[in-house]
């Protein structure tokens, strides 16, 4: 890349490659400073040292224009630190993708695997030992110089899958559509290198990674814009009041929830759910462990009675609340629906099949 540019344009790209690289990368070591290290996620370490070498590579691009007059080997060396940080950059971002919350589910148990570095791995040092074996040999390739961007494609195929997901279940379509862009993009310029032509392969290089950089922090923010939406429900500050009333022929069911960081906090049910929290809430305040027992699946005797006769009656419950509470289609699985559940309910650690409220009867309130 880059014999038919003066080297004054190379410098120019050099200077904005190392600057514009290194101010991206930390910027997002900063997010993670503040944000990602409480939580122990290292996926956006990953993805600041995948542009920390893009960055490394405008550095070596500017020692190597100190020469007035390069020489082919000089030429074949700075060819291969590029591809050598080319592959790096390709290994740290697939390195990133199993800390990601959303993954496609196909793609789900390969990515977050125990064997997921060993699988990107094997390819990145078949690409890199040739790569080097041209650095000391000094002899060119047309397959080694083109392994980088076999890579390359590979990763942004997986990358562009994972994005589209990540934007989307947080409800981002927006920026889900323009990382699928992004990634065209990239694709696009990545296949063009292939052709071996100089002509803008540097405004194609510029314009990728700066979408890229951009798509990284926005994928930040959508992180930034999870944790702040996760749901707060503090079992000691919980408060349940249920109660019932007559509206003209028929009965309205209302439970309340204070203390849990929402808005809304009253909830309309219907009278199979309005008896099942009430059972829950009575049986917390009048026995001193307040189980109930969910009959289990595919039981035929007729003799035993049991509280819960529907295996899945406490999770159409929960989604109820969450429906009235966040607005059906509103919320998720992991920032909604598992904290609600596990700040309400608790599960026996011995008995099968036992659950009850969390609460204490202090936190506890019945309406008639």
């Amino acid at each position: 890349m880059g014999s038919n540019y003066s080297p004054e344009i190379l410098q120019f790209y050099g200077w904005w490659q190392l600057a514009t690289c290194s101010f991206a990368f930390l910027g997002l070591m900063a997010i993670w400073y503040h944000i990602g290290r409480k939580q122990q996620d290292r996926g956006q370490v990953w993805l600041a040292v995948s542009i920390l070498c893009w960055s490394l590579s405008g550095g070596v691009e500017l020692l190597f224009l100190q020469e007035q007059a390069p020489t082919d080997q000089q030429k074949l060396q700075l060819d291969g630190w590029r591809s050598i940080f080319s592959l790096l950059n390709s290994l740290f971002i697939l390195l990133a993708l199993p800390y990601f919350r959303y993954l496609p589910e196909f793609a789900k148990p390969i990515i977050q695997s125990k064997s997921w570095r060993l699988v990107v791995g094997l390819p990145f040092l078949f690409s890199l030992l040739p790569t080097l074996n041209k650095l000391i040999n000094q002899h060119a390739g047309s397959l080694i110089s083109e392994l980088d961007v076999y890579y390359a494609l590979l990763t942004l195929l997986i990358l562009g899958l994972v994005l589209w997901e990540s934007f989307q279940r947080r409800r981002l379509r927006g920026l889900a559509y323009l990382s699928l862009l992004c990634v065209i993009i990239t694709l696009v310029a990545q296949i063009y290198k292939l052709t071996g032509a100089d002509l803008n392969q540097l405004l194609f290089s510029a314009i990728f990674k700066s979408l890229l950089i951009m798509i990284f922090f926005a994928l930040a923010l959508s992180w930034v814009k999870d944790l702040a939406e996760q749901l707060r429900v503090p079992t000691d500050e919980l408060q349940l009041l249920l109660s019932k009333q007559k509206a003209g022929q028929r009965w309205q069911y209302t439970a309340t929830l204070a203390g849990i960081s929402t808005r809304n906090k009253e909830v309309s049910l219907s009278a199979t759910q309005y008896q099942l929290l009430h059972l829950f809430a009575s049986r917390r305040l009048n026995e001193a462990e307040g189980w109930l027992e969910i009959m289990p699946k595919g039981e035929s005797r007729n003799n035993k009675t049991y509280d819960i006769r529907d295996y899945n009656e406490v999770k159409r419950l929960t989604h109820k609340l969450l429906d009235q509470l966040f607005g059906e289609g509103k919320w998720s699985k992991s920032q909604h629906e598992i904290p609600l559940r596990e700040a309400l309910f608790e599960r026996s650690s011995q008995r099968d099949r036992k659950i009850r409220l969390r609460l204490l009867p202090q936190q506890i309130q019945l309406e008639a």
